[in-house]
């Protein structure tokens, strides 16, 4: 009967001594240290005061608070520019019946000029990118009206009435535009610190237009 033998040696697995630690232990125990040291490093330069990202992020929006002041003068300044453009032809368009084709050849060219000042996109803060915007769409809308105005006089006299009728829609929507964006124009104002600024139009007649308050231009700081 042959001798039952034990498993060859060489194939035992190998007895790790009590109290010893494997390479990968132990590096595994020194990167947990060093990690744990460096988070403490950080934590302590927070708590200690503002850091170098803090002031540049401070410093960034102080030179956004001062660009976007410079943009509300200069977009104030356009638009009581505007505002003198397209009074009149606001106020001409309340008679669509009466408008010749020379003076909306004129009022076409005198348009011209807004249409693309307010065509040119700049960034800005939202609220100043808000009037603008809508700046911009009261001024399209007018354009729009006088586009079918000539529209309508190409047409044979009897069937002008009705597209007249969308001429004078058209001219009431861009009043109510205007009213809208002289309102966020002259909040945005008080907000730099210049103070109220009314850029609103005289128009009677349209109702649900917003209107500016009584208060003196550049006081409410």
């Amino acid at each position: 009967m042959s001798r039952k033998t034990g498993k060859p040696s060489s194939t035992r697995p190998a007895v790790t001594p009590a109290g010893s630690r494997s390479t990968a232990q132990v590096l595994r125990i020194v990167a947990g240290l060093v990690v744990a040291v460096l988070v403490g490093v950080l934590i302590g330069m927070q708590t200690a005061g503002p850091g170098a990202t803090d002031d540049a992020v401070a410093q960034l929006r102080r030179q956004e608070a001062e660009r976007d002041k410079t943009q509300i003068s200069e977009l104030t300044t356009r638009a009581r520019a505007t505002a003198g453009v397209i009074a009149p032809i606001v106020e001409g368009l309340g008679d669509t019946g009466k408008v010749s084709a020379e003076q909306l050849a004129q009022w076409k060219q005198a348009l011209s000029p807004e249409l693309a000042w307010y065509a040119t996109t700049v960034s800005g803060m939202t609220a100043t990118n808000v009037a603008r915007g809508a700046l911009r769409n009261a001024v399209e809308q007018l354009a729009a009206a006088l586009d079918t105005c000539a529209a309508a006089q190409a047409l044979p006299a009897p069937a002008r009435q009705p597209v007249l009728a969308a001429v004078t829609r058209q001219r009431e929507l861009a009043v109510a535009a205007w009213s809208v964006a002289a309102t966020q124009l002259d909040q945005i104002n008080v907000d730099a610190g210049n103070g109220h600024q009314h850029v609103y139009l005289d128009v009677k007649g349209i109702g649900g237009l917003m209107s500016g308050d009584t208060l003196p231009e550049g006081t409410g700081h």
